[in-house]
């Protein structure tokens, strides 16, 4: 999937342009729309259609989640190079080729005869997911709108959160009356004639080079390596995995409840939803707050998140709302982790920088839907799985707490 040295349309080239560019307008709107369908289709479907899937198959569920999961790890490897060439060469044209590397995966799952080629078409999904989902968007926002990016990003991410309010419920819908293999059809056409298209023709213009150069701005040298960067990779890796283990174990905690399949579908929606709310409160607690108080507020909001879903047995309308509250954390963690980056390092080697952040960040969340599935089948229910998943929340806040005790005098300058 790397991107072409062909130029754009127009013969305008893709790589970096000479002096500041402003932001092109297209690029913001578009990419909110793909945001939507991506994260909808490649993300949040699955465990929509999961139950069905392993009813029909006879598949074991946790050897079905754990294709699942290597997916989010390829895509968690792959991002690496993907965060690489976005600094140097922009977003278009690998973009574009990630909404027709998903279209292949999820047919190949759709049709596949066995777990074996089911595993396979999504680890070929996982290569779209690296070079479609936040991480190249939020690189290209972060360049394009420099300056401004906390604005830009935060639209991005109030859009994106609707993914699982839009999809979820659709691939209910699909799934019931088309079955498992039918609902990945139908998305992976709706992903092919929407992702790919919007993604070529509004992410033309030309790339911006680096300028982010000021007082107190690290170019992103040994960075990595630094005991801060390690504290806070650590501290998102745990709340990430937290978060979205309990998003994946979202449905079958409600199914165990007494929720119907079809409600189970909609908080999950609503959950999304919920990270809407939560990234329009985002902005006015950046303001008031400082990077590091903001990053352990947020974890802790996760833990307490975590634990009520964990200890209130109902009414499942009381558990829906509970949805909503995690929802809403997701969408702060979201846009903590897009702007740690730049919050402590500048925007010059943002693309690089946060895919060495995202990369166990990610992983960590694509071995949360295996874990909690498996360990929910030993203890014998997630409840005891989600008070352990409030736990890492609440150590990764700890860890938190440590980030500025350990930063270098430009990150200090900067928090």
């Amino acid at each position: 999937m790397s991107p072409s040295t062909d130029p754009p349309a127009g013969g305008v080239p893709e790589g970096p342009a000479e002096g500041p560019v402003r932001p092109p307008r297209a690029v913001l709107p578009a990419l909110c729309v793909t945001q939507v369908t991506c994260w909808g289709i490649l993300y949040y479907a699955f465990p929509v259609l999961r139950a069905d899937l392993v009813a029909d198959t006879g598949w074991s569920s946790t050897r079905v989640t754990a294709a699942y999961s290597a997916a989010l790890v390829v895509s968690a490897v792959a991002g690496l190079a993907v965060g690489r060439s976005i600094d140097h060469r922009g977003p278009r044209h690998l973009m574009s080729a990630g909404g027709v590397v998903g279209v292949v995966g999820l047919a190949t799952a759709a049709a596949a005869p066995g777990l074996v080629v089911f595993t396979v078409g999504w680890l070929v999904a996982g290569l779209a997911m690296a070079a479609t989902f936040y991480h190249p968007a939020f690189a290209a926002l972060t360049r394009w709108h420099r300056g401004e990016q906390v604005r830009a990003l935060t639209v991005l991410t109030l859009a994106g959160g609707l993914a699982s309010t839009v999809f979820a419920p659709l691939t209910d819908a699909l799934t019931q009356t088309l079955g498992w293999r039918g609902a990945l059809a139908v998305l992976a056409t709706v992903l092919l004639t929407v992702a790919t298209p919007l993604h070529w023709f509004a992410l033309a213009a030309p790339w911006p080079g680096h300028e982010d150069r000021g007082p107190g701005r690290d170019p992103g040298a040994g960075v990595p390596g630094s005991r801060s960067f390690v504290l806070l990779t650590v501290a998102m890796a745990l709340s990430g995995f937290a978060l979205y283990g309990a998003l994946f174990g979202l449905i079958p905690l409600l199914l165990e409840r007494g929720a119907s399949a079809t409600t189970a579908a909609w908080a999950l929606g609503l959950g999304g939803a919920g990270q809407t709310l939560g990234r329009l409160l985002y902005a006015p607690l950046s303001a008031r707050t400082g990077p590091g108080v903001r990053l352990v507020a947020i974890l802790i909001a996760a833990a307490i998140a975590i634990a009520l879903l964990a200890v209130v047995p109902g009414p499942v309308t009381l558990l829906v709302a509970l949805a909503v509250l995690a929802g809403t954390v997701r969408g702060n963690h979201t846009l903590v982790q897009a702007t740690a980056v730049s919050d402590r390092y500048g925007t010059a080697a943002y693309g690089r920088l946060s895919a060495a952040l995202a990369l166990p960040v990610t992983i960590a969340g694509a071995l949360s839907p295996w874990a909690v599935a498996a360990a929910a089948t030993r203890v014998g229910g997630h409840t005891a799985v989600f008070l352990g998943l409030a736990a890492l929340a609440l150590l990764a806040a700890a860890l938190a707490r440590r980030i500025s005790s350990v930063d270098t005098p430009k990150e200090q300058a900067r928090t």
